[in-house]
C-alpha cells in the first residue's frame, strides 16, 4: 500500500475530516436493501451494492463494512468504499447498526463500540449464503473498534479473512475527552444532536427501561453524559467508565489472529495519543500511522483535484485475494 501523503494545501485536520461531505454530496449509487430479523425480534438492514442473490455476485469475494457512530449507506467514506470495492469485482455489503438505516428498532437496545453480537450473526449469515468466498472486513471509527473487540471475541473462528480498522476510537475514554476540547465540539454537537434525535424515536422504551424521560433526554449535553445515562445502562454496563475501560480496543490487539491493518492519522482531532499503541504488537497487525489525515478523511491528489485516497488504497491492498 503507498503511504498516504495529504493533498498540499489540505494538511489541516479539519479540512482533512471536513471535506469528504462537501467533495461528495450524492452517494455513488444507490443499493440494494435487505432487512434481516434478528433472534431477538429485532432487525438489522443491509445495504449491498448489489443484488446478492444472482449468480454473478455468489462468485465475488465479499467486502463487509461496519459504520461510525450515527453513520450509515450515505455517509461519504461508506458508499464511497463500497463503490470502490465493488468495481474491483467485490461483492460489498455493510451492516447498518441497529437504529441507524433510518427506521428505529424495535427494542430497548442500540450499539456501542463493544457490541459483537450482531456483526457475528451478520457474518454467519454471509457465510452460510457464500461458503466459498473469501470475506474482507472494515470498521470504521467507532466500527473499527467494534472490529477489534470481534476479532479478539471470535480470535478462534473470525470467519474474515483479514480486516482493516480505519480511525478507531481504541482508547473510549480519552476520545470522550478530546472530542469535548476546542473546534471538535463541532463534532461532538452534530454526533450528540444525532443520537439524541434517535434516542427521542424510542422515548417510550427508554422511559421504561431506564426511566429516563423525554426531557432527561433532551438535557443531554456531553457524549460523556449520553454513555453514561443510555448507552452503559442500556447494555448491561455499571456506567460509562465500566463502559469505556471493557470496550476499549486497545487492550485487545494482541489476542487478534486474523491479518488486520489499522490505519490511523496523529492529526485525528476526534483521538489523542492514547490511541497510539506503546506495546509491540503481534506479526499478524500491519499498523499504519500517518502524520495527517484527520479523522477518515485521508484526502490526497491536488488542491484542486482532491481525491479520497482510502477507495485507491484499501481495494490495492487486498487485491491478492
Amino acid at each position: 500500500m503507498h503511504p498516504f501523503v495529504a493533498a498540499s494545501g489540505l494538511q489541516n485536520p479539519h479540512l482533512q475530516t471536513l471535506l469528504p461531505r462537501f467533495i461528495r454530496k450524492k452517494a455513488r449509487f444507490e443499493p440494494t436493501w435487505q432487512t434481516l430479523d434478528t433472534p431477538d425480534g429485532d432487525f438489522l438492514d443491509l445495504a449491498w451494492s448489489e443484488a446478492p442473490g444472482t449468480k454473478k455476485a455468489q462468485s465475488k469475494p465479499i467486502f463487509i463494512l461496519f459504520h461510525g457512530l450515527e453513520g450509515s449507506f450515505y455517509s461519504p467514506y461508506a458508499n464511497g468504499l463500497m463503490d470502490a470495492f465493488a468495481k474491483q469485482g467485490w461483492l460489498s455489503v455493510m451492516m447498518h447498526f441497529r437504529g441507524c438505516s433510518g427506521k428505529p428498532n424495535h427494542l430497548a437496545r442500540a450499539y456501542h463500540s463493544g457490541e459483537t453480537a450482531d456483526a457475528r450473526w451478520v457474518l454467519e449469515y454471509l457465510r452460510q449464503q457464500f461458503p466459498q468466498q473469501p470475506i474482507v472486513a472494515t470498521g470504521v471509527s467507532l466500527g473499527g473498534n467494534m472490529l477489534i473487540n470481534y476479532l479478539a471475541d471470535y480470535q478462534t473462528d473470525p470467519i474474515v479473512t483479514a480486516a482493516t480498522a480505519i480511525s478507531a476510537p481504541l482508547d473510549l475514554a480519552a476520545c470522550s475527552q478530546r472530542i469535548e476540547q476546542g473546534f471538535s465540539k463541532l463534532y461532538c454537537r452534530y454526533l450528540l444532536s444525532s443520537l439524541k434525535r434517535n434516542a427521542l424515536k424510542k422515548h417510550r422504551l427508554l422511559q421504561d427501561t431506564l426511566g429516563l424521560s423525554e426531557n432527561g433526554i433532551q438535557r443531554i449535553t456531553k457524549l460523556y453524559d449520553f454513555d453514561q445515562l443510555i448507552t452503559a445502562p442500556l447494555h448491561g454496563f455499571k456506567n460509562a467508565h465500566d463502559y469505556y475501560q471493557r470496550c476499549s480496543g486497545m487492550q485487545r490487539l494482541k489476542e487478534i489472529r486474523t491479518p488486520t491493518q489499522i490505519i490511523h492519522a496523529k492529526d485525528d482531532p476526534f483521538m489523542t495519543d492514547a490511541v497510539i499503541p506503546k506495546f509491540s504488537l503481534p506479526d499478524n497487525i500491519d499498523y499504519r500511522l500517518f502524520t495527517n489525515g484527520g479523522h477518515v478523511g485521508f484526502i490526497s491528489g491536488t488542491l484542486t483535484q482532491p481525491e479520497l485516497w482510502l477507495e485507491k488504497a484499501l481495494p490495492d491492498y487486498y487485491a491478492g485475494l
